[in-house]
C-alpha cells in the first residue's frame, strides 16, 4: 500500500500514518491483468515507503478527502506506473478487521484488462520497481493482495461466461486462435479449437477484416475485430458460454 512520507499525521504511536488530507481506515487496491505468452499476468509494485517498503504488492493507496474512489484508484494507478486512462471495474470490498497489520483499513479493489505491449510502465514515487508476474504464480504480497488476486481469478472465471471479455486485451484486429488464448489464459483450462470457434462465431460478436495476418512464419490466419455495437449489447444483457 503507497504511504507518502511528507506531511504524515498520526493521532498514536500505534495508529496508521495517513498522508494529509486522505481518509483514514479506507484505501484502494487495483488488480491490472494482461496476457503475455498465454499467461494471464498481473502487475506489480515493489514499495518504498511505509509498512510495505521494500516488499511487493498490487497498485494501491490512500483516498483523498472528497475524492471520488474511482477517481483514487486511477490517480494511485498512475502515480505509480505512469499509465493513464486505464479502463477501471470495481471488483468489491475487503474488511477483514486484521487486514491491515497496524489498523482497521478496509480496501475497495478494482480490476483492469490492458495489453502489456502497449504500456511503458515507469515506477512513480511511492514505488521503486514495476513488474508483470503470472497471475497464478504470485510469491507472498504485502497484507491480504494475494487473496485479492485470488478472488478476482475466479470472478472472472465466471464473468467470462456471460460477458465478452477482450476489448483490452487484444490488438484491434486479431486471429481466432488469438482469443481462444485470452479464453484459456482466464479460465485455466485448454478449449476444443472447432467447439470455441463455432461458438464464438454463433454470438455474431467479430466482423472479418478480409484480411491475413503478415509476417508470419506460418500460414497466415484471417483476422477478425470485435463489431463494438454487438460487443456493448452483449455486456449489457450477457450471455452463456459453457465450455
Amino acid at each position: 500500500m503507497a504511504i507518502s512520507a511528507t506531511n504524515i499525521q498520526q493521532d498514536t504511536d500505534d495508529a496508521v500514518k495517513i498522508p494529509e488530507g486522505c481518509i483514514p481506515h479506507l484505501s484502494v487496491d487495483n488488480i491490472v491483468l494482461g496476457i503475455k505468452n498465454k499467461k494471464l499476468m498481473v502487475l506489480l509494485a515493489k514499495y518504498n515507503e511505509g509498512l510495505a517498503a521494500g516488499k511487493w504488492g498490487l497498485l494501491g493507496g490512500w483516498i483523498k478527502q472528497g475524492e471520488h474512489i474511482d477517481t483514487a484508484a486511477d490517480r494511485l494507478l498512475t502515480d505509480i506506473t505512469g499509465v493513464q486512462d486505464l479502463y477501471l471495474e470495481q471488483l468489491r470490498a475487503f474488511g477483514d478487521p486484521n487486514r491491515y497489520p497496524a489498523d482497521r483499513v478496509i480496501t475497495i479493489t478494482y480490476y483492469a484488462f490492458v495489453r502489456p505491449d502497449k504500456y511503458h510502465l515507469i515506477p512513480g514515487w511511492t514505488a521503486s520497481e514495476v513488474q508483470w508476474c503470472d497471475a497464478r504464480d504470485v510469491p507472498k504480497l504485502i497484507f491480504d493482495h494475494n487473496l485479492q488476486i485470488e478472488y478476482a481469478l475466479e470472478h472472472l472465471k465466471q464473468k467470462i461466461r456471460f460477458e465478452p471479455i477482450g476489448f483490452n486485451l487484444l490488438h484491434d484486429k486479431f486471429t481466432l486462435l488469438e482469443l481462444q488464448e485470452v479464453y484459456e489464459a482466464i479460465l485455466n483450462v485448454r478449449l476444443d479449437k472447432p467447439n470455441f470457434r463455432r461458438k464464438i462465431k454463433k454470438m455474431n460478436i467479430l466482423i472479418d477484416c478480409n484480411e491475413k495476418q503478415s509476417g508470419v512464419t506460418h500460414r497466415a490466419a484471417n483476422l477478425y475485430r470485435f463489431d463494438k455495437i454487438v460487443y456493448e449489447k452483449l455486456c449489457e444483457h450477457g450471455f452463456s458460454f459453457e465450455y
